[in-house]
């Protein structure tokens, strides 16, 4: 059960990572240029009062200096990088562990 929900997750953040790869890549034939939107930009553009919540949740941790570097950095890199990299971590590891068989041709 914890491989299917593994998969499902890994495959759906993945999808996702490649839907805002497109848009990317699209932008980027429109502006002759190579265009990539940062998280931080596609976290605003869909919410933004989740994000300033999310920054307001981080100020009052304990370690929310910290914590604030560290989403700060992670907000500027690509948003396709950000999903689709854990995506594909998480289906590999969502994998049916199949022991494999090798046939040799005279057993055939």
């Amino acid at each position: 059960m914890m491989r299917l929900i593994l998969r499902l997750l890994g495959t759906w953040l993945v999808g996702i990572a490649l839907i805002l790869i497109i848009i990317d890549g699209t932008k980027s034939l429109g502006a002759n240029d190579i265009v990539m939107t940062s998280l931080g930009d596609t976290w605003t553009l869909l919410h933004a009062d989740s994000l300033a919540r999310f920054r307001e949740f981080l100020a009052t941790r304990f370690f929310g200096p910290v914590l604030e570097i560290v989403v700060s950095t992670v907000l500027t890199f690509p948003a396709w990088l950000v999903l689709g990299v854990p995506g594909i971590f998480i289906a590999w590891l969502g994998r049916s562990r199949r022991v494999r068989v090798f046939v040799r041709q005279d057993q055939l």
